[in-house]
């Protein structure tokens, strides 16, 4: 008797050009790379992504992946969020789980990637998964830009609010009860295209959460731990501090 073949999993990140606060971020150089590139190298080194495609919109940001070697799928340019671009690349694909790495995400983790994916491998009825680590400075608990996360007993997401949640009612103690959600998703396919077609939830409008439109339709969605500390880059002071923190990496290695 054959065994089953184990499910593909793709990697997809949404590399949109036009960014608000700071346009074609993702070709703006790092360390003489894209910082879409770094994003995909530490995509490629998790051991259980088996594919990892840039998914773009722009000419502009296609010329540059080519010129380094970088693979990637175009995309509309329409598409009002990272999730409707990976529908997209979802439809025209057989992988049976996708994961959105954020294209402004260059020192994400292969580790936590591979623990977000662990979850539906070992569950099949499970459609999607994120991850949070603990917060230990009190500045980012109040912060509307950090997104909180509660989960139960069994890891899964209660709630997520740009509110500090849980409220702490008599003092939290020596552990700090509060957690950033990492925006890292993991989504089985047929899930991915129901979601993108799903309308916005009335909580996502409110927050300004996508991922509310899982829970508010009643999905489960695991949240893994991890010791990640995500450095995404919004503004051009962001690609310095990133530029920064890999130079005092590669000193510390020598």
């Amino acid at each position: 008797m054959t065994e089953p073949s184990p499910p593909k999993v793709l990697a997809v990140i949404p590399a949109r050009y036009a960014s608000t606060r700071f346009p074609g971020k993702v070709i703006a150089l790092l360390e003489g790379r894209p910082l879409v590139a770094h994003v995909y190298d530490q995509s490629r080194a998790a051991r259980l992504v088996g594919e990892t495609v840039v998914a773009v919109d722009d000419a502009r940001v296609a010329e540059v992946l080519q010129a380094h070697g970088v693979p990637y799928v175009h995309t509309r340019s329409n598409h009002p969020s990272g999730t409707d671009r990976m529908a997209e690349v979802a439809a025209k694909r057989d992988a049976d789980i996708l994961v959105n790495v954020q294209g402004d995400e260059p020192l994400m983790d292969p580790a936590t990637i591979d623990r977000a994916i662990e979850p539906l491998l070992a569950d099949p009825e499970l459609v999607m998964a994120t991850a949070r680590r603990r917060i230990t400075d009190p500045a980012l608990v109040a912060d509307p830009n950090v997104v909180k996360v509660v989960c139960g007993r069994d890891g899964r997401a209660l709630y997520f609010s740009r509110h500090p949640i849980p409220y702490v009612r008599d003092g939290a103690g020596e552990t700090s009860p509060h957690w950033r959600h990492i925006g890292l998703y993991v989504y089985r396919r047929d899930f991915l295209l129901k979601y993108a077609e799903m309308p916005p939830s009335p909580l996502e409008c409110l927050e300004k959460l996508e991922q509310l439109r899982v829970l508010e339709n009643g999905f489960a969605m695991s949240v893994v731990e991890t010791d990640y500390e995500s450095i995404g880059v919004d503004t051009p002071a962001d690609l310095e501090r990133a530029a920064a923190y890999l130079r005092q990496r590669q000193e510390g290695s020598c």
